[in-house]
């Protein structure tokens, strides 16, 4: 009963335009479940990997469209922009993990990432913080995001025609596509392992991705089908849900009111540093304020393609993105040092 309740949840909510809606579906479904039986929802193992893979090489499609020009280009303010995020995010993960030690300083810094929703829970498995926890509230902080950007953007632009919608997605893969996507979601984990790659489940698709993206022809398209990425993001979905606990889920509901006012510190905060980039990049605040925007790819796509905006809002926030998966692959060699400088 849980996959087809969450399949139906999860249209429903794609149809309402409510963001991560084929992921926040299934964990609804799968927390109602665990909730009730009292038990755990397995995964099988094959699927599971599956998925993990398929979100990785989604979060290298967009390293893919960006041209190492822009890269370049944009690199320094990229990444000053993406350390000032990631500071944010370890200060309020600091004070989450010191305050209320059943949370801790993984998962409390990992809540706080501002970027790569649906991969965060999976890196969060992975390097041991509570997985149920930074998933509730990445797709807090992305449901926050997502609604007050465009009322932001639209009172922003000089026109009064709000965006809608997403911008129309590139070409599916055909069949060639379709074997380089299961081969790399099922196999580059592996070589991430073999090569001691940090979180090497989303890590190794990514990097294997953009090697193959930039070596196949154009005419061959990568971008996976709807039906594999909305298997991949039920999954994820099963993954936080299906293990939720009626004292986990009273531990988090604690946290909400810290929550809530660290996303809108974080909005506030990356709305100031937007001003600066107007004067360095010679860009407008309607620009600077889409590529600092913290998370929300997706809606930042739809508002730029409409707008007609330059690279440089897409540019920055895959140079954000990035170092967030980065920093998030290597958060236990961080904690490590971490540790014995905090008092």
């Amino acid at each position: 009963m849980v996959a087809p309740l969450s399949v139906l949840v999860g249209y429903l909510l794609d149809r309402a335009s409510v963001p991560a809606a084929w992921i926040i579906g299934p964990l609804i479904v799968s927390a109602a479940c665990a909730l009730i039986t009292r038990e755990e929802l397995p995964l099988n193992k094959y699927v599971f990997r599956f998925s993990r893979g398929t979100i990785g090489i989604l979060a290298a499609l967009p390293l893919v469209t960006v041209g190492w020009h822009h890269l370049t280009q944009y690199l320094l303010p990229g990444l000053i922009t993406a350390g000032f995020v990631i500071l944010l995010a370890v200060v309020g993960g600091t004070l989450i993990g010191k305050s209320h030690k059943e949370i801790g300083l993984e998962s409390g810094i990992m809540s706080m990432l501002a970027g790569g929703a649906s991969v965060m829970p999976v890196i969060a498995k992975e390097v041991g913080a509570d997985y149920r926890y930074v998933a509730l509230n990445q797709y807090l902080r992305l449901l926050a995001v997502s609604i007050s950007l465009p009322l932001v953007a639209g009172w922003l632009m000089t026109t009064n025609s709000a965006p809608a919608g997403h911008p129309d997605p590139p070409e599916t893969a055909g069949w060639i596509g379709i074997a380089i996507i299961v081969a790399v979601a099922m196999g580059a984990e592996s070589i991430a392992r073999f090569l001691h790659f940090p979180s090497p489940s989303i890590v190794g698709p990514i990097c294997v991705m953009v090697i193959i993206a930039n070596l196949v022809p154009d005419t061959i398209s990568l971008y996976p089908p709807d039906v594999m990425r909305i298997v991949a993001f039920l999954v994820v979905g099963w993954m936080c849900g299906g293990s939720l606990s009626l004292n986990s889920l009273k531990a988090f509901s604690k946290l909400l009111p810290i929550t809530l006012a660290f996303v809108a510190f974080l909005i506030g905060a990356c709305a100031l540093i937007a001003w600066p980039l107007t004067v360095w990049l010679d860009i407008t605040y309607f620009e600077a304020y889409l590529a600092t925007t913290p998370g929300a790819l997706d809606t930042v796509l739809a508002l730029t393609s409409e707008s007609g905006s330059g690279a440089v809002v897409v540019t920055m926030q895959v140079i954000r993105l990035l170092c967030i998966v980065v920093f998030a692959g290597y958060l236990p060699q961080f904690l490590r040092f971490y540790r014995r400088i905090l008092p």
